[in-house]
């Protein structure tokens, strides 16, 4: 029904190249072979941290929301908020609860707030970067049976 994976701006694959050739001049006093493996490893380690957290996805899936690792039955939510980025920054800063799920990604300036209804859940809601919150939104709705949102 619904899926964005929350990658990483395009610009921010420049930071690998920069660690490889940082790593490479630390190691080049060493040797040349020593710079090369350096330029290499710097590169291909920062390739993955950088991919391993742009891979942060949100679905929407047979009655629940998957967010990054947590799965939550759309049953247990309630109203969902859309963010504007004013607001988004607000809910992940000054107005944020500490025992609120948050799948924060700050390259991503809108957000979606869903309250979460389950009594036995102490999280108070959920705060989710998306850069589609509406239709993140509408997706819960039609989820959860056509109910309001």
């Amino acid at each position: 029904m619904y899926e964005e994976r929350l990658t990483v701006p395009r610009s921010w694959w420049l930071l690998p190249v920069a660690l490889g050739l940082s790593l490479g001049l630390i190691l080049l006093r060493f040797s040349g072979l020593g710079a090369l493996i350096g330029l290499v490893v710097g590169v291909a380690a920062g390739a993955a941290a950088l991919s391993s957290y742009g891979s942060a996805r949100i679905r929407v899936v047979q009655g629940s929301l998957v967010a990054g690792q947590a799965r939550i039955p759309v049953s247990a939510l309630g109203e969902a908020e859309v963010l504007n980025p004013k607001e988004a920054t607000a809910w992940r800063s000054v107005k944020a609860d500490p025992r609120a799920f948050m799948l924060l990604r700050s390259y991503v300036p809108t957000a979606l707030k869903v309250a979460v209804t389950d009594p036995a859940d102490p999280t108070p809601y959920l705060y989710l970067s998306t850069r589609s919150p509406q239709r993140l939104a509408d997706a819960l709705g039609e989820a959860a049976g056509g109910r309001s949102r």
